[in-house]
Formats: structure tokens, C-alpha cells, sequence
């Protein structure tokens, strides 16, 4: 959020809380590329969908709060520690620095939508 503010001009408008609204940087993007690709004479097509749609469906909560506020303050420990390449995670109900690299070379999971843990995540988020 805010990252193209530099580069794509926004309408100068502010939200109800008085934060200015920010030009969607997906959309310009995705102009972007097609544009480039186009003057390449590459063919292409994206679709882009927009993730804050597809984060929650459900409004947070309490628990949400302080899981994200203490995820938040490991990775601000682990960038002032010097650590890149890392993300952080829980494991265990323990914080950890996970190595990018090694969670996007592992290989997809599926989930059984008829199994016992989907149930509990569906009457969990209910």
C-alpha cells in the first residue's frame, strides 16, 4: 500500500478517517505491462483481482489483532537484526523466521474439503 505513490499520481482524496487514498497500484501496473508487452509485439493477457478482497471474509477480531501485531514486530526484529530473505511464521505456537526460498520450492498442498480439519476451519470462521 502506498508503494506507487511516487510513480502513479492519486486523486488527492481522503477517507472517513482522514488518510488519503492511495491510486491503485495493481491496476497501473497491469496498464503497464500490457502496454510494454504490446509495443513488444508479445501476446498476453492478465487478470487481474484485486487480494483485499480475497484476504478475510469475516471481520477481525481480537485474536487477529495481536497474532498481526506480533508478527509485525518479529519481522521489524528480524530486518534490524540484518536477516533478509525471511518471512515469519508460527510454528509449534512458536514465532520462527522462515527462509523465503524455502517455503516457495516446496510443492502445492491440497486440501480436502471433506476432511475433519476444512470442518474445523468452516465452523471457526462462521
Amino acid at each position: 500500500e502506498g508503494c506507487g505513490d511516487t510513480l502513479i499520481k492519486s486523486s488527492g482524496a481522503v477517507d472517513a478517517g482522514g488518510n488519503k487514498v492511495l491510486a491503485d497500484a495493481g491496476l497501473w501496473l497491469k496498464s503497464a505491462i500490457t502496454a510494454r508487452c504490446k509495443e513488444l509485439k508479445i501476446p498476453l493477457t492478465i487478470k487481474y483481482i484485486d487480494p483485499t478482497y480475497m484476504i478475510r471474509s469475516i471481520p477481525a477480531n481480537a485474536f487477529d489483532s495481536q497474532y498481526c501485531a506480533t508478527l509485525a514486530q518479529n519481522a521489524v526484529h528480524a530486518a534490524m537484526a540484518g536477516y533478509s530473505g525471511v518471512t515469519v511464521g508460527k510454528v509449534h505456537e512458536n514465532y520462527v523466521y522462515l527462509p523465503i526460498h524455502a517455503i516457495t520450492n516446496q510443492k502445492g498442498r491440497r486440501v480436502d474439503v471433506h476432511g475433519r480439519w476444512f470442518q474445523r476451519m468452516l465452523e471457526t470462521t462462521r
